[in-house]
């Protein structure tokens, strides 16, 4: 049976990566994000490594964007087996300077398109016995030194999308366990090498989170890793 992984928030680093770990395990792969050419050069570099990839741009925060993302991939490549979210915004990063739209921008990529991507790609999901697979960062720990970090980084926002995030993880793992379709989440508690927050000290390799993410959707028993 053929198999299609949706990688949302495509980029340089962790979503590259595991593109090409599932790429590689026999998954024709369609890239999201918002730059083309960004995009272009995955496809390409995808290409020359004999996977099957094409390229989705559009916006993860806008629900009907979406949905007809679902839709085309979908069309393109038939039933989607894995939806990868790695996409997250930066809005509200000083929650009490933030006005509504920053606030509500917390939300939009992290929690809202991310339960549109899963409601739209849910019939197939179940089908294909898939999976969705979220990417994380630490700042999601409730511990008064990440707090401070965060406050630090200008990151109060993500800091609590990324505890949003969390949550609805393990809501829907408890949810869909008897369905068919895993639920699984990376927590990176660092920086990872190639990716825009990378000075020169990042220690974590994205390759290794893409094989955590392998790991997890290849067992599919804990619904969470931290690397």
């Amino acid at each position: 049976m053929a198999k299609t992984i949706i990688v949302g928030g495509y980029g340089p680093g962790i979503s590259a990566a595991l593109a090409e770990k599932f790429g590689s395990a026999g998954f024709t792969v369609a890239l999201v994000a918002r730059g083309t050419d960004k995009l272009a050069e995955g496809v390409k570099a995808l290409s020359a490594k004999g996977i099957t990839a094409a390229a989705f741009p559009g916006d993860l925060s806008s629900p009907s964007g979406v949905k007809a993302i679902i839709g085309q991939v979908r069309e393109k490549f038939g039933a989607i087996t894995v939806l990868h979210w790695n996409g997250y915004s930066s809005a509200a990063g000083d929650l009490l300077n933030a006005d509504a739209a920053a606030l509500h921008g917390i939300f939009d990529v992290a929690i809202v398109g991310l339960l549109t991507a899963i409601q739209e790609a849910l019939p197939d999901l179940k089908q294909q016995q898939g999976a969705v697979l979220v990417t994380n960062g630490g700042l999601l720990f409730n511990d008064p030194n990440v707090d401070d970090m965060a406050i630090k980084l200008n990151a109060m926002g993500l800091a609590v999308a990324n505890a949003a995030k969390h949550k609805v993880v393990g809501l829907l793992a408890r949810k869909l366990k008897g369905e068919g379709v895993f639920i699984g989440e990376v927590i990176v508690t660092g920086i990872v090498k190639g990716t825009a927050s990378d000075k020169g000290s990042a220690t974590i390799e994205p390759s290794g989170v893409a094989q955590k993410f392998w790991d997890l959707y290849s067992a599919r028993q804990d619904s969470v890793a931290q690397i």
